[in-house]
């Protein structure tokens, strides 16, 4: 490339550190800015530079070979593509352009007329990261597991681009040039703070095909300075942290983990930082060198107008997620008129759990994420149902009852007030056992009465009834009263709840309450003869008409 054959369109907050390095780099002929006061302080700076606020005077000076687009984001495309038509290289600041559709169409400009189109993905030009990314190809840490980066900083605030669009392409450039892949799940949500509509901070999270995740929190509303990524891998971690001293800058940590009885043991060890002022050079001038050399050669370079579009493409769905939530903002499961299950005020329904409808919930419950509830239920005061739970319908549950990962409820049960379940046989504080938990199954209509302790890894038949108090450790067969601690099986139980008694001289034993009959179809297993145990009541048998003491006499 000739000597001053580079123009600068901005030479503002960001265009003056690149007038400055072009200047070092004795490439640069004319600097074009709207702005009359940074003319004016350009003109001092470089004397023997052309200065102007005039853009299409650039674009006709034949001694300009490449123009350096470095205004603000919404005149990227128009300018780009301006320089592209006049015949000129062009780099341009990120983002490439605002929309997916106007970097497509400068990609084929340049493409058409054989030019260089550059995007100022910077941080692929600096020496902390070309050694991150030596150490990663050498095996050294391992298969990638994980990237998060933070670019936090209390800087300048714009107006006519948010956060994402300002901190995040540096990263989601990197994060894509590491992992090699584009996301196959994107998430984004933001906030704003000064200005409506303008997120302040936003986060995003990534994951890729080959199972690598990552997140990116952007911040223009932090206290101090802060630009660190975290690369995880198999076998150890990298650090890059730019705000640091040039030997500071990338830490390696050989961190480990190890399995051992089927827990994750951490093998923590101390940071070794890796060396990098033999190769150091300043990342804008090696970026504005690695642009030269494009040209000068006609090598498509590492941040071409493709790999800017494909950064645009993921900064674009993350808008799209931001907008999203903004419209559709996430709320309390109760703040939602359409629910067709009711949840009282102060009850709280994880984002992911599945409720049947015509369901209530009442005061202080904790529905988790992963739980699964019918139709037709009523949760009482103080109600846990953990994630995993699978629930049927019209299942009661009185007040203080926890129910936990493991157990599988049918149709039709009823959990007394402050009964007690458990999931792991053997707990211990100190063993970790939650991909063990066991699992605990509630047949159709069983009664758990209050207080009662139903120990985990056992089935529950049928219409069985645990006595208040007792404590069941065993499987229980369908209809069986269970009394005591240890629960023992006291008699048989009717559907309708009554103890079944004076069997005639067939075995055959009668519900006060429904007229059914019941017999043991062989030792310890009763059945109704009147009714499947699967049936559901019939309408004139649902409504109980006496009460309980009626029946003793």
């Amino acid at each position: 490339m000739k000597n001053k054959s580079i123009a600068l369109v901005g030479a503002g907050y960001w265009g003056k550190n690149l007038a400055r390095s072009l200047s070092e780099l004795g490439v640069i002929r004319s600097i074009c800015d709207q702005s009359e006061e940074i003319r004016e302080s350009m003109k001092k700076l470089y004397k023997d530079v052309s200065v102007t606020g005039d853009f299409n005077s650039v674009l006709s000076d034949n001694g300009v070979e490449s123009v350096f687009i470095a205004s603000p984001a919404v005149m990227h495309f128009e300018q780009a593509k301006k320089a592209l038509l006049a015949g000129k290289h062009v780099f341009v600041e990120k983002p490439l352009s605002l929309s997916v559709e106007d970097a497509e169409e400068l990609i084929k400009i340049a493409e058409s007329r054989k030019k260089i189109l550059f995007v100022g993905h910077i941080l692929h030009y600096h020496p902390a990261v070309i050694k991150m990314k030596k150490i990663i190809a050498e095996g050294t840490i391992g298969k990638l597991q994980y990237i998060y980066s933070n670019r936090l900083n209390l800087g300048k605030i714009r107006t006519e681009e948010n956060i994402l669009w300002s901190f995040a392409p540096h990263d989601i450039s990197l994060i894509l040039g590491l992992t090699g892949e584009e996301p196959s799940y994107i998430d984004c949500s933001g906030s704003s703070f000064l200005n409506p509509d303008i997120a302040d901070i936003t986060m995003t999270n990534l994951k890729f095909p080959s199972g690598v995740g990552a997140h990116i929190f952007v911040s223009w509303l932090n206290p101090f300075k802060e630009q660190r990524l975290v690369v995880i891998g198999s076998k150890g971690m990298l650090v890059f942290e730019d705000t640091k001293g040039t030997d500071e800058k990338l830490l390696f940590y050989s961190h480990t983990i190890e399995w051992k009885n089927g827990l994750p043991v951490p093998h923590k060890a101390d940071a070794a930082a890796i060396r990098i002022s033999d190769i150091w050079e300043e990342p804008l001038k090696a970026e504005c060198s690695a642009f030269l050399k494009a040209v000068e050669t006609g090598n498509e370079p590492m941040t071409s107008g493709k790999e800017g579009l494909r950064v645009l493409k993921v900064l674009k769905k993350c808008q799209t997620s931001i907008e999203l939530q903004s419209k559709n903002p996430v709320k309390h499961p109760n703040e939602v008129k359409d629910l067709k299950y009711y949840a009282h005020p102060t009850a709280f329904v994880d984002n992911g759990a599945q409720i049947g409808k015509g369901t209530k919930i009442w005061h202080f419950s904790h529905i988790y994420k992963g739980a699964e509830i019918g139709e037709n239920c009523i949760l009482g005061q103080n109600v846990s149902i953990a994630d995993g739970v699978k629930m049927g319908n019209n299942v009661k549950i009185q007040n203080n009852v926890s129910i936990y990962t493991g157990a599988i409820i049918e149709d039709d049960v009823f959990f007394g007030p402050s009964c007690v379940l458990t999931n792991v046989t053997n707990p211990r504080s100190q063993v970790l056992r939650h991909s063990l938990y066991e699992k605990t199954v509630f047949k159709r209509g069983t009664t758990i009465g209050a207080n009662a302790t139903v120990v985990c890894g056992i089935t529950l038949g049928r219409y069985s009834f645990i006595a208040a108090g007792a404590v069941v450790a065993k499987d229980v067969p369908d209809y069986a009263l269970m009394m005591g601690v240890p629960a023992k099986q006291k008699g048989w139980m009717s559907r309708h709840g009554h103890l079944l008694k004076n069997p005639d001289k067939d075995g055959m034993m009668v519900c006060p309450e429904s007229g059914y009959k019941y017999k043991e179809a062989k030792p310890g297993v009763l059945k109704c003869l009147d009714l499947d145990e699967d049936q559901p009541l019939p309408e004139d048998k649902k409504l109980g008409k006496k009460t309980y003491d009626e029946f003793k006499h």
